[in-house]
């Protein structure tokens, strides 16, 4: 009889490469889904932050509504003096370094501090302050004791082209504050700034400044 042939040892060097292939795979796998996770997050981020924004608008609408000529502030004499009942100061208010008034920071809300209830769950508060140094009439402070715009801006936005405090802005008659009842030559910046608390503890801050106004 023929003797059986001797077989051949195994080296194992296929599990080998096979264990290797499902490890590459399974951290590839892994990467993707993490992946996938991060740009859901980021899109949900974006479009959270957009909502916020949005909705921060009612509040700056709100705000604006009491300087036009129909409105609480629409006169010199009504905005000499800060009034807590409307949510306004007439001097510049203190700031944390980014720039946001340290009321719209403070738990549990200041009075002076409007709350605005918002969609979703949302709560906007926000607050109007001159930049002036002191409170007083419009005209008589000057750009000595505030910050001064070129232009008066209110309905739809808020105002741009800024100059220095020291200097007068100047803005003739006719000119872009002619649409306003009694127009001041040297118009004062305000500051609208506003908070707004949404779902899981989230805060966003937003800022915008106009150039005001009447007699």
């Amino acid at each position: 009889m023929r003797p059986l042939p001797r077989r051949r040892q195994q080296s194992g060097v296929v599990l080998l490469i096979a264990l290797v292939v499902l490890v590459v795979l399974l951290i590839s796998s892994t990467a993707l889904i993490r992946s996938f996770d991060v740009s859901l997050n980021s899109a949900g981020n974006l479009a959270f932050k957009r909502d916020l924004a949005q909705q921060s608008e009612v509040a700056a609408e709100q705000a604006l509504a009491r300087f036009r000529p129909t409105g609480d502030f629409a006169t010199v004499a009504s905005r000499a003096n800060s009034n807590d009942a409307l949510f306004y100061s007439a001097t510049v208010l203190p700031t944390n370094p980014s720039g946001i008034p340290l009321v719209l920071l403070a738990e549990p809300r200041p009075a002076n501090v409007a709350q605005i209830a918002g969609q979703g769950g949302v709560t906007i508060r926000y607050i109007v302050d001159r930049l002036c140094s002191e409170p007083g009439d419009d005209g008589a402070l000057g750009g000595d004791r505030c910050v001064l715009g070129a232009t008066v801006q209110i309905s739809g936005g808020s105002g741009s082209d800024w100059l220095r405090a020291e200097r007068g802005s100047g803005v003739a008659a006719g000119g872009a504050g002619a649409g306003l009842a009694g127009a001041l030559a040297q118009p004062v910046m305000y500051r609208i700034s506003v908070r707004v608390d949404g779902p899981r503890n989230s805060q966003s801050f937003f800022q915008t400044t106009f150039a005001c106004c009447g007699t």
